[in-house]
């Protein structure tokens, strides 16, 4: 019974919270944050809560601090509600991810028994063999890669869990399928509890703005959680001008992005396209830039088909490779060390003089090829709003 209470400790969001801590889970939110913000707890509460928003804000790959005890689901529980009376998507988003991230990481490190508690924990049907059963041999220059497992998931299962992950070779046709039955690694598994994980903090908040304003007005009547929301507002108007041109510039299917490339992007495809060989800097930019976009994984190794060595095999496993390990593109400072960056032989605006600042009311430049596609995104929207409202003016 000590390790059930010890996994729903590290992991608050199992179903078995509302039954081995129901008098934490079932609480009124305005109970709960009244007992919890007057209690002894309130202080390191207050400091976990903040440490999290530090991090995501500041682009950190997982949680600097992730203690696993009993105040880490005071922490999981009070987060929703922030977020809740928060109500703003880049948070949740930022939230979401890196608290997944570290998630996916602690699974990780979980022993076959505590996992297949977790997986039951969630009514997922999965069933552990005791011997390995090996589900796909793979074969690269001679080198042969054979994937084995003691785990199978039911198929209904995995596509709930991977309906949001849109990676080519999560679909059920590109995976090992036997009787009903995903045969996958447990890592594998956890990616998707990642996401189930992730997709928690993003309950849209549809009540009505008075409801919502009442609610906010009872809790800041506890005076320490108004200021803990009261820091966390700080915070994010001290790194808003991060996001404040932030859009979702990820790849959708029949949506050509192309345009709002920076050079140095477009050079690489063009080159690509014209069938010239790409060093390997090109390569490894090209394929975690796309990657970064959500790309799928064919259009991926469509770009590298046309180079001189292309080995459809070989590129396909360096792309799963690159999708798996989630490795970010370079940035600016990076390219140009590269002699990749060709802002100047362009004569790229944006690149060379960079965007207004509206919070800091200052000129800055361009720090990432994936900023620039967000600024230019942003200014592309704002020109259709115009033009869309000065058509309505004429009518």
């Amino acid at each position: 019974m000590s390790d059930i209470y010890d996994l729903v400790k590290r992991y608050p969001w199992l179903p078995s919270l509302k039954i081995y801590y129901s008098d934490i889970a079932s609480k009124n939110p305005l109970d709960f944050i009244n007992e919890i913000f007057t209690s002894d707890k309130s202080e390191d509460l207050k400091r976990r809560v903040l440490t999290i928003f530090n991090d995501a804000f500041n682009n950190i790959e997982q949680l600097t601090e992730y203690e696993l005890d009993e105040i880490n689901i005071y922490v999981y529980l009070i987060l929703k509600i922030i977020l809740y009376i928060l109500n703003n998507k880049i948070i949740s988003n930022r939230i979401a991810n890196i608290y997944s991230k570290t998630t996916y990481n602690e699974l990780n490190k979980e022993n076959e028994y505590n996992l297949y508690f977790i997986y039951q924990d969630l009514d997922l049907e999965v069933r552990y063999e005791e011997q390995p059963i090996t589900y796909k041999k793979l074969v690269v220059k001679e080198q042969q890669e054979i994937f084995k497992t003691n785990f199978k998931i039911s198929y209904l299962d995995y596509l709930k869990l991977s309906s949001h992950l849109k990676d080519e070779y999560r679909k059920l046709v590109n995976n090992a399928v036997l009787q009903g039955y995903v045969y996958i690694k447990p890592e594998n598994i956890n990616r998707l509890l990642q996401e189930y994980v992730r997709i928690k903090f993003l309950t849209q908040n549809n009540e009505i703005s008075t409801e919502l304003d009442k609610f906010k007005e009872k809790l800041f009547e506890i005076q320490e959680f108004k200021i803990l929301f009261d820091a966390l507002t700080a915070i994010w108007e001290s790194k808003k001008e991060v996001f404040e041109y932030t859009i979702d510039i990820t790849f959708k299917e029949g949506k050509d992005i192309s345009e709002t490339f920076p050079p140095c992007v477009k050079e690489i495809l063009s080159k690509a396209e014209e069938g010239q060989n790409l060093i390997h800097t090109e390569r490894l930019f090209i394929l975690w830039f796309l990657n970064s976009l959500e790309y799928p994984e064919d259009k991926i190794i469509n770009v590298f088909s046309t180079l001189p060595d292309f080995d459809r095999e070989k590129t396909s496993y360096q792309v799963k490779y690159a999708m798996k390990k989630g490795y970010t593109p370079y940035s600016c400072k990076s390219l140009k060390s590269y002699n990749l960056c060709l802002a100047k032989e362009y004569n790229d605006e944006l690149c060379l003089e960079g965007y207004f600042s509206r919070l800091q009311d200052v000129q800055k430049y361009i720090s990432h090829p994936l900023k620039y596609i967000e600024i230019k995104q942003y200014r592309d929207s704002k020109k259709l709003k115009k033009a869309k409202n000065q058509a309505l003016d004429k009518e």
